[in-house]
């Protein structure tokens, strides 16, 4: 079998698919375009594919990726022209590469994602809310309460960002920030977002901002299991996962 890593963006109407569905159009996808995809073993044979971090319902991206077995390989661009030939405009593969065989999946190396939050359409905000969340992010601890069927736990969200810059020049509010993702440890950006209208004791709407996932990222210098979170001795050193592997023609 042939490792290789799809890299595709997600657009428009399509944020409103789910990951299973976004999965099973891919399976189809696969199947019209003729790519040569492997199958497991057994009385259930599914195709060998798995994806680097499932995208929130509602969110875009510039930055998804895929990871597939194959049988047998074409060129790069060969493939990405035959599954966006057969592919919605709204979900578009940008690039395939070949992997090492040695090479671990995306989900599993995943340490980072980069992501551009913008103000929606029809909604406004006040006048110094850039100032004061700018303050809210830039403290040393950002306390967050997370809730789940079982339990409330208290998390420091502080340790999780590891970068982020508010665009004071754009007319419109921007905001670009890179958290912590992955298996082991997964953080979503609006957290933030609602952390921070909690601290200003007012009730944070998901509908208020549109979120674009820009990029995804390895941590090369961790070791399996891993996670270089600020306050960490060890230096990150990120690599976006399309540098992984070769460009075949």
């Amino acid at each position: 079998m042939i490792k290789a890593r799809i890299k595709f963006e997600k657009t428009g109407s399509m944020k409103f698919i789910g990951h299973l569905d976004v999965m099973r159009y891919f399976q189809k996808a696969l199947k019209r375009a003729k790519i040569d995809v492997g199958y497991s073993e057994g009385f259930n044979p599914h195709q060998l594919m798995s994806f680097a971090s499932p995208l929130g319902l509602g969110l875009t991206s510039c930055g998804e990726y895929l990871d597939l077995q194959l049988k047998s390989v074409t060129s790069s661009e060969d493939i990405v022209k035959r599954l966006n030939d057969v592919m919605s405009e709204e979900l578009r593969v940008l690039d395939f590469k070949v992997l090492p065989e040695d090479a671990k999946t995306s989900m599993s190396i995943l340490a980072a994602c980069d992501y551009k939050i913008t103000l929606r359409q029809g909604y406004h905000l006040w006048e110094n809310f850039r100032q004061e969340l700018d303050a809210f992010l830039g403290n040393d601890t950002i306390l967050f309460t997370k809730k789940t069927k079982k339990s409330t736990k208290e998390v420091d969200l502080k340790q999780s960002l590891y970068e982020y810059k508010i665009d004071y020049e754009a007319e419109e509010f921007s905001l670009f920030m890179q958290v912590t993702s992955g298996s082991v440890f997964n953080v979503k950006p609006e957290l933030y977002l609602q952390a921070f209208y909690e601290s200003k004791g007012m009730e944070y709407s998901p509908f208020t901002f549109e979120i674009h996932r820009l990029e995804m990222y390895a941590d090369t210098n961790a070791k399996k299991g891993e996670v270089n979170m600020n306050g960490s001795d060890k230096k990150r050193v990120l690599q976006p996962l399309s540098e992984f592997g070769e460009t075949v023609s």
